[in-house]
C-alpha cells in the first residue's frame, strides 16, 4: 500500500492535470445582424490568470460562452490543447455572477450537481478547498451572497477542470466580502494551476488576479498588458496603481 494519503493524492492528481492552453483564430459572432467579436484572436497560456475587460456590450460575456461551448462562433476556431473546445466541455467550467444554487438541494447535493458514481468525497474535498464544509447539509437560503459564491466555486472545481472561466462572479459582492473571494480564486488557483479566465468591469480586481490583463474594444483585442507584480498583491502598491491607471485611460477612449 502506498505511504501517500487520500487527500495528498488527490492534491498530487490535480497538479499533474494543470491547465490547458487556449487558442482562438479570426473567431466572429453576431447577434441580430450586430457584430459582437470580428475576427478576434487570442492565445492563453495553460495555467495563465487572464483577465478580460471593456465596456458593456463589447463581448466579454460573449468571448467567455464560446469558449464554454455554451453558444457557437459564426466562424474561426476555439482550441484547447490544439483540439476543438467543443469536444472538451468535461475540462472546462463556468462560474457566473449568479450561484445559481438548486434550493431544494444541500450545499453537498448542489456541489454535486451533474457528477456520476461515487463523487460525495469529492464534492466535501472541493467544500473544505474553499471553507465550507461544515455548511455541506445546510440549504442553500441559509448562506451570505460570498458563502453561495464560495459554493458555486467549489462545484466548478470539484472535477478538477483545466480551464475555470469566471463571468463577474464576484460583481454582486459587497466590498470585504469581493475581497475575501479574490483571495481564495487566487488561493485555489495557484494550488491547481487550472488555467483561468475572468471577466470583469473592476479593472482593480483584474490588476490584483491577473497575469495579463485583455481590453476588448469594437469586437477585437485593443490592449494586452501584463502584470508582473509577485503575489500576493499588495493594496496601494504604485506599481499595480499605473496599471490601473492605463487601463482605465484605454477604457475611456473605448467607445461602444
Amino acid at each position: 500500500m502506498s505511504s501517500q494519503t487520500a487527500p495528498a493524492r488527490a492534491h498530487a492528481e490535480i497538479d499533474a492535470i494543470g491547465g490547458a492552453e487556449i487558442r482562438l483564430s479570426a473567431v466572429s459572432k453576431s447577434f441580430v445582424r450586430q457584430a459582437v467579436l470580428k475576427e478576434l484572436n487570442l492565445v492563453v497560456r495553460p495555467g495563465e490568470f487572464l483577465a478580460i475587460v471593456g465596456r458593456s456590450g463589447c463581448g466579454k460575456s460573449t468571448l467567455l460562452r464560446l469558449i464554454a461551448g455554451l453558444d457557437a462562433a459564426d466562424s474561426g476556431a476555439i482550441l484547447l490543447n490544439d483540439q476543438p473546445a467543443q469536444k472538451k466541455g468535461q475540462q472546462i467550467r463556468v462560474m457566473f455572477q449568479d450561484a445559481r444554487l438548486l434550493p431544494w438541494k444541500h450545499v453537498l447535493q448542489n456541489v454535486g450537481i451533474g457528477a456520476r458514481g461515487t463523487w460525495e468525497a469529492k464534492a466535501l474535498s472541493a467544500l473544505e478547498d474553499v471553507g465550507l464544509s461544515a455548511r455541506a447539509n445546510d440549504w442553500p437560503s441559509a448562506l451570505s451572497g460570498g458563502q453561495k459564491q464560495r459554493v458555486a466555486l467549489a462545484r466548478a472545481l470539484m472535477s478538477h477542470p483545466q480551464v475555470l472561466l469566471l463571468d463577474e462572479p464576484l460583481g454582486s459582492l459587497d466590498a470585504l466580502t469581493r475581497l475575501e473571494m479574490q483571495k481564495l480564486i487566487e488561493r485555489v488557483w495557484l494550488r491547481q494551476r487550472f488555467t483561468a479566465i475572468l471577466v470583469t468591469h473592476d479593472v482593480t480586481e483584474a490588476v490584483t488576479l491577473a497575469d495579463r490583463i485583455v481590453l476588448l474594444k469594437d469586437g477585437v483585442v485593443s490592449l494586452i498588458h501584463p502584470v508582473a507584480q509577485a503575489r500576493p498583491r499588495a493594496l496601494g502598491d504604485p506599481d499595480l496603481g499605473r496599471i490601473e491607471a492605463h487601463i482605465l485611460e484605454r477604457l475611456l477612449d473605448a467607445k461602444g
